[in-house]
């Protein structure tokens, strides 16, 4: 394979993880419906503790266990910045608040 080849085929698997990524905030939100409707907080320690743990365990390289680290740190702050923009779009909108509780 020549340099065109792998570009080509990093341009799938970029778009292969933009869809994973857009999956994972989709279960972030409903997650995040639940934290709303219980009263529970969008930062979870433990929760984001285990989960940076778990990537750096299934990681087998290239790429060393501080550069998924920083990977995953990413997502999380992103993650918790979409459930952020839940509760503040919730809160200021009834109609949705009362959707979301039925």
């Amino acid at each position: 394979m020549d340099i065109s080849d792998w570009r080509r085929k990093i341009d799938d698997i970029d778009r292969r993880l933009v869809r994973l990524l857009n999956e994972r905030a989709q279960c972030v939100l409903e997650i995040g419906k639940i934290k709303h409707q219980q009263g529970l907080p969008i930062t979870e320690s433990r929760r984001e503790d285990e989960v940076l743990r778990h990537a750096v365990e299934v990681s087998h390289g290239p790429m060393d266990g501080d550069a998924i680290r920083r990977v995953f740190e990413g997502i999380l702050r992103e993650s918790r910045d979409v459930q952020e923009k839940l509760f503040e779009q919730t809160d200021r909108n009834p109609a949705k608040k009362t959707e979301q509780q039925t």
